[in-house]
């Protein structure tokens, strides 16, 4: 035997280094790995958040963009790049793999970051002293602006899905002990990313609101640049998963829909014994199928096929019930944040916390109860249930539905006395006057957006990602960031709709400019009650849902 060639038994299964030779356990992946991947995580989070969180602010200053619009583009931008993931996963599972496909999003990032700063060297001005003529963003500072948010969210779609599954590849499912690491990784690994967001939100909105817009998204673009440089050195680490199929994962999944749509006729006698025990999606075993016209055609499915597709076909179901979740995630960085914006956010000291930094304070909640559910919550509930982890997935996932409808039902009474207090010291007609309620009021609404992130956004990423076969755990991130994206979108539309629908007739929408005649209050109440609808509709998919092992 080759001296340079590791005992098989010290070696990692299903994965080689960089250079596509074995590798030693003991000298790759793990913590070791995975904190170089957590490290490039935290950077990229602290950029994207340090532009997100302030955006709507930018778009309704310096761009002059009208708030109904700065939300919707907020949302599509932040939901088409979410659902961008879907085709970055597909071009990393089939073609170029997860490190090389976060290598090209990372340069992306890198243009759009450095685009958006030069973007900001074109002020907006008001061009005529005129005070009627309203004032409008020179239209090279548009379309730089614009471009580079296409490139920031086009290298989310490949940067997102596959640096958390590439994170989680570090760790063998077949080894007890890294079997155990990785269910903690992806709560590790949550508290990393928002320790980023916590350091990011109120020092880019500091600087952005104080110093200069230039500095404020120049400092997300050097973070991202660190972090891409920290990922790079921990290459000769990493562990690179080997296919176990030469065929698209996707292509396979895709064939098993095919043939079950063209055996559709064929009796249930007829389809093997190994899969006559599968109750769920019972039409899709059909795709196993040899037809007895020996003239057709034959296109046959393995087994294990059939079960990746199955594994999907669950995931989506879920993923319908969590839409309205979503819409709610999505309402940190918009109407939070404009709520925030009105409300006095003076301190003792006489400092002004930035309105989009309160932001931070679900990061802040994260952090600590992500701490707290790993060492503490996990270790209780373990002596209970006897599960490993807990509680299953599923029913972390349900408890965090669960607080983030209490979240809106408390948002919109807080709302309600905001406008009260604003009706009370006659500033419903003066938008640009400091309401006297202090932005402490908002903090119930922000934490326990927080809190139900702990449960609901960790749980279904560690269930994205434990449902899928080997190789399509790219795709598991990516149907978790897709969830959020839909979410986004739907939101937009939801604004959209009920603009249309409240304003005319001398009624004035639900969500004027002037946030002080809104009725955010109603839109709150609406959000919690369509939470209540998903929640049973989780519970019912939740009940007949069979884990995949």
């Amino acid at each position: 035997m080759d001296h340079s060639t590791p005992l098989l038994s010290h070696t990692v299964h299903g994965a080689v280094d960089y250079k596509g030779r074995p590798l030693l356990r003991s000298s790759s992946g793990t913590w070791s790995s995975a904190s170089f991947i957590i490290g490039m995580e935290v950077a990229e989070r602290f950029a994207f958040y340090g532009i997100g969180a302030n955006l709507i602010i930018y778009l309704t200053g310096p761009l002059h963009i009208s708030m109904v619009a700065a939300a919707e583009i907020v949302n599509v931008w932040s939901g088409t790049s979410m659902l961008l993931t879907l085709f970055g996963a597909f071009v990393a599972d089939s073609f170029f793999g997860r490190y090389r496909t976060i290598v090209f999003a990372s340069i992306s990032y890198l243009l759009g970051l450095g685009l958006l700063v030069l973007s900001t060297a074109n002020p907006s001005i008001c061009a005529l002293p005129n005070k009627s003529t309203p004032c409008s963003a020179p239209k090279l500072q548009l379309v730089l602006s614009f471009a580079s948010l296409c490139l920031i969210g086009i290298a989310q779609g490949g940067h997102r899905p596959c640096v958390q599954a590439f994170g989680a590849d570090q760790f063998d499912d077949q080894n007890p002990q890294e079997a155990k690491f990785k269910s903690s990784f992806f709560n590790w690994w949550y508290f990393g990313a928002c320790s980023g967001i916590v350091v990011a939100i109120p020092t880019i909105a500091y600087a952005q609101e104080n110093l200069s817009w230039s500095l404020g998204f120049g400092i997300p673009c050097a973070a991202m640049l660190t972090g891409f440089i920290v990922f790079l050195l921990g290459t000769k680490t990493y562990r690179f998963t080997v296919k176990q199929s030469n065929k698209s994962p996707f292509m396979r999944v895709g064939r098993v829909f095919v043939a079950s749509i063209r055996n559709w006729r064929a009796s249930p006698s007829t389809i093997g014994k190994d899969l006559s025990n599968s109750h769920q999606f019972k039409f899709l075993n059909k795709a196993c199928i040899i037809p007895i016209d020996s003239n057709q055609n034959a296109t046959v499915c393995s087994i294990s096929e059939v079960e990746e597709a199955k594994a999907i076909l669950r995931i989506l179901l879920i993923w319908a019930t969590l839409s309205v979740f979503t819409i709610v995630f999505s309402q940190d960085a918009t109407f939070f944040t404009k709520q925030a914006a009105t409300l006095d956010r003076t301190i003792s000291s006489g400092f002004t916390v930035p309105a989009a930094s309160l932001e931070a304070i679900i990061s802040f909640t994260i952090v600590i109860f992500i701490v707290v559910y790993d060492l503490v919550f996990v270790p209780i509930a373990k002596t209970v249930t006897g599960n490993s982890s807990g509680i299953t997935t599923l029913q972390r996932i349900g408890s965090g539905m669960i607080i983030s409808t209490i979240s809106m039902v408390v948002a919109s009474l807080v709302e309600k006395k905001r406008l009260k207090t604003a009706l009370e010291h006659s500033l419903i007609d003066r938008p640009d006057m400091t309401i006297p309620m202090k932005f402490w009021w908002l903090v119930p609404q922000y934490v326990l957006n927080g809190l139900a992130d702990v449960f609901t956004v960790v749980g279904l990423q560690e269930f994205c990602y434990d449902q899928v076969a080997r190789d399509l755990k790219s795709v598991g991130p990516a149907i978790f960031m897709s969830i959020l994206g839909m979410g986004s979108i739907l939101s937009s539309l939801l604004i959209s709709i009920i603009d249309s629908a409240t304003k005319g007739n001398g009624h004035l929408s639900w969500f004027p400019d002037n946030l002080n005649k809104a009725h955010l209050d109603y839109f709150y109440l609406l959000l919690a009650a369509l939470s209540v609808l998903s929640f049973i509709a989780f519970l019912f998919v939740a009940k007949s849902h069979v884990y995949n092992r």
